[in-house]
């Protein structure tokens, strides 16, 4: 399960702290446990500060603490706070990475079985679309309902996502995409072949959680090839 330590502390030397922390994270560097830290100042007090640190899991907090760098930095840490810090140990119970979910519902909605859903929900009207196998980008919630519909006439198919990395308002995911060929695409005839495609999609969200813009890489030729496209040059 995560853990979570908040430190609570007062300092009119916070420049200082800050450098203390950047040598605790050199010195620890290969051996430390924590995964993300976070600083943050009190808008009404100055000279407050809150820093949060994750770990795995409360085992290699403690691993962390036994550090004899930890221990070290820590005396020099409460040395230059004007009162003695405090420690709120938490086990995090709920974690929602809200960018990441709306990535989710996305690739489910547009695989959706039966008629499109709205979109609306999920993609800025302006919305912008990347993807290097178009000769054109996608722009606009219309054009990009287009481009799906085109992707549903031609196939029955499911993303599975297999990883999301999270970074401010982008989400990036590797996904596997598997489809039934049931219509015609880049004017090849249904198959009805079972076909798989990997890739993965960068998102950016807006401040009210909606994608505004995506970049696309993916297997495209390897689809091809699976369809039998290419099978004229292979001889």
């Amino acid at each position: 399960m995560t853990f979570v330590q908040l430190i609570d502390c007062r300092t009119s030397r916070f420049d200082e702290m800050d450098r203390l922390m950047d040598t605790w994270v050199e010195q620890t560097k290969g051996k430390r446990t924590a995964t993300h830290a976070v600083v943050g100042k009190d808008r009404s007090d100055a000279s407050h500060f809150i820093e949060i640190v994750e770990f795995p899991s409360y085992e290699e907090a403690m691993r962390n603490s036994n550090l004899p760098e930890t221990g070290k930095v820590f005396q020099e840490l409460v040395a230059l706070c004007d009162e003695m810090p405090t420690f709120t140990d938490l086990d995090v119970v709920r974690d929602d990475t809200l960018y990441a979910s709306t990535a989710r519902r996305f690739f489910e909605a547009i695989a959706m079985h039966g008629e499109l859903p709205p979109l609306d929900g999920l993609i800025a009207q302006d919305y912008h679309d990347h993807d290097p196998s178009n000769e054109q980008d996608t722009m606009g919630m219309d054009a990009m309902r287009r481009e799906v519909e085109m992707w549903r006439a031609a196939f029955d198919f499911a993303f599975r996502v297999d990883d999301q990395i999270c970074q401010d308002d982008r989400v990036c995911t590797r996904w596997t995409w598997n489809g039934t060929h049931k219509g015609d695409f880049m004017g090849i005839p249904a198959t009805g072949r079972n076909v798989t495609m990997t890739g993965t999609t960068i998102h950016r969200c807006t401040a009210d959680g909606k994608i505004a813009e995506a970049w696309w890489e993916h297997d495209r030729l390897g689809l091809m090839g699976q369809l039998g496209a290419l099978d004229a040059l292979e001889r």
